[in-house]
Formats: structure tokens, C-alpha cells, sequence
């Protein structure tokens, strides 16, 4: 999966923002940087994880999501998944959650 400028600029904009820790949760910039790149329009090669937080769909459907989250805003991307993390932890996210 190629990333495209804008996505390099925005995975920039998510890295500096966790390093600062000026990020609305910056755990959570960690895990979409690492997961996707901070890309939310990114789809892994299964198809099966989708959007900046690779969401499965059962996953985003149970925390509110509705529709393919590639293709939701990033903003809705963010607001689940910090749904997810208050409720779960970084247990979603058994690689980059570390």
C-alpha cells in the first residue's frame, strides 16, 4: 500500500503531535501511527482492518461506527477509537498498543 502526500503530511502532523504530547490522547497517535501510519483511509492487504486505527468492522460497529471506517471522517476515526481505548486499553491493538 502506497502512502500518498497527504497522507505523509498528516502521518507528520500525527507523529510530531505524540512526540509533543499536544495530541488529543497520545497513546492513541502512537497506535495510528504505527497501525496505519496515521492513514485513514488505509486498508490492509486482507481488507479485513480498515481506516487510521485498523478497525475490524465488527469492532467499529460496536463502538458506533457505521459504514466502511476507510471511509468515515478522520475526526469519527478518532473519536472511536478513543471510545475503544477508554473502554478497552490498548488491548485492541495487541502489536502497536505496546
Amino acid at each position: 500500500m502506497g502512502v500518498s502526500a497527504s497522507a505523509s503530511t498528516r502521518s507528520a502532523t500525527t507523529k510530531d503531535a505524540a512526540a509533543t504530547g499536544t495530541a488529543p490522547n497520545a497513546a492513541l497517535a502512537k497506535i495510528a501511527q504505527c497501525e496505519s501510519g496515521g492513514d485513514p483511509t488505509a486498508i490492509s492487504s486482507t481488507g479485513q482492518y480498515r481506516g487510521k486505527y485498523q478497525f475490524d468492522r465488527q469492532t467499529w460497529r460496536a463502538n458506533g461506527g457505521t459504514g466502511d471506517p476507510a471511509a468515515a471522517p478522520e475526526a469519527t476515526q478518532d473519536r472511536i477509537a478513543a471510545k475503544l481505548f477508554a473502554d478497552r486499553g490498548a488491548q485492541p491493538w495487541p502489536v502497536c498498543g505496546k
